[in-house]
């Protein structure tokens, strides 16, 4: 399987397929931090500033769009996607 960077680069929103997508793929290690952050009460600005680096100072429409968006998709993977990681061969990553 390839290494996943831990700090890809960051779409305004995330995919709402239901499906797993390229995007997710290299965008997992986000959504667990995602999802981390929120059970640990994080504020949602600073998880935007050093999850998604975009600052929510300079770009507040754009940053809680991409936080809700993608904390969306977090949740999705959690509850649905991750049933098609364990049905996948990881070969999307490639």
């Amino acid at each position: 399987m390839k290494r996943l960077a831990p700090d890809p680069n960051i779409a305004d929103t995330a995919p709402t397929e239901s499906i797993l997508t390229p995007y997710d793929w290299e965008h997992l290690v986000t959504y667990w931090r995602l999802l981390d952050a929120n059970r640990e009460g994080a504020d949602w600005q600073e998880v935007t500033k050093v999850v998604l680096r975009i600052d929510p100072d300079r770009e507040p429409d754009r940053a809680r769009l991409a936080y809700d968006s993608h904390l969306a998709r977090a949740r999705w993977m959690s509850e649905h996607g991750y049933r098609h990681l364990l049905r996948s061969d990881g070969s999307s990553l490639n």
